[in-house]
């Protein structure tokens, strides 16, 4: 299993609110939900580091 990275991350209530409500209607904590959405983004990019593996040879 990989390690994960602790970060702090400052976001103004309502945002946390609405990413609060987010994960508790997909079934999530927020720190899932953000993962999810981070993964989500790199992946739409072409930028997830699994993506990528097979350029870097």
């Amino acid at each position: 299993m990989s390690k994960k990275k602790a970060f702090v991350l400052r976001l103004p209530p309502e945002i946390y609110s609405a990413l609060e409500k987010w994960a508790s209607d997909e079934f999530r904590s927020v720190n899932g939900q953000m993962e999810w959405i981070l993964n989500e983004a790199l992946k739409k990019e072409g930028r997830h580091p699994r993506n990528n593996k097979d350029e870097k040879k």
